[in-house]
């Protein structure tokens, strides 16, 4: 099923459902591009198992409401799609400053399906993105730090660390790079964006990005790696710490 035939399907699904009270239905992420284009062919190659991620708006949300949904979610992801994010009007701008990074993802990669662009008139604070990267930037060091000590210096477990930790760290460095208005749906391009703005050696962002998805790495490379991953992470907190002194 096309990108366009499974959200056509959502949409008639949620209005069978909400009736008048579905106001918006959006397409956001990667697969968003496939309906932007119109390419049928495209839907089977690239994004052949991306799952298309929406994005709903209804008037009001009822409990019945989520329980016919729920009743369709095996099937939506049959056809592709991922569990859509349904969201009451009355909540959702009010969302926005809580959820800046995930909104302001959307924001920036969406389409519309049916309804009204629920995004037309809105936007995310750049206060409050920075204030979310803080966040996400200090608990990524506090757990790398705490991880390292569960190794107890071996280097097999630094290994898994270094493994597990590597999808959210490309995360990070994407909403450094979200924050910076810098290309951000190339986590290799939000890489190199990042070692260039903490003036770090080429491959030390780079290198832990790209062992995202990587099943295991050796005792010998993850003994290399940490030490500058450690620093890394060090200087991006710094760095979005005092970023509204530069923003």
């Amino acid at each position: 099923m096309t990108t366009s035939d499974a959200a056509q399907t959502l949409e008639r699904d949620l209005r069978g459902i909400c009736g008048a009270r579905l106001q918006s239905v959006v397409i956001y992420g990667q697969r968003a591009h496939t309906r932007k284009s119109h390419d049928r062919d495209h839907d089977h190659g690239t994004h052949e198992h991306a799952a298309i991620r929406t994005l709903a708006v209804v008037d009001a949300l009822s409990a019945s409401d989520l329980r016919a949904c729920a009743a369709l979610v095996a099937r939506w992801h049959d056809s592709g799609l991922a569990t859509p994010l349904i969201v009451a009007s009355h909540e959702f701008e009010r969302s926005l400053d809580a959820f800046p990074l995930e909104f302001g993802a959307i924001i920036a990669d969406h389409v519309v399906v049916t309804g009204a662009d629920p995004f037309e008139v809105l936007s995310v604070d750049a206060g409050d993105i920075r204030r979310a990267c803080e966040v996400q930037a200090r608990s990524h060091l506090l757990h790398l730090r705490e991880g390292y000590l569960e190794t107890a210096g071996r280097a097999d477990a630094l290994s898994v660390l270094i493994v597990q930790s590597a999808p959210a760290f490309t995360a990070l460095v994407t909403s450094l790079a979200r924050l910076e208005h810098a290309p951000n749906d190339d986590p290799a391009a939000a890489a190199r964006h990042a070692e260039r703005t903490l003036d770090v050696g080429p491959g030390s962002i780079s290198g832990i990005v790209e062992l995202a998805g990587v099943p295991e790495i050796s005792s010998a490379q993850a003994e290399q790696l940490f030490p500058p991953y450690l620093n890394v992470v060090e200087k991006l907190v710094a760095y979005v710490d005092g970023w509204n002194a530069r923003g």
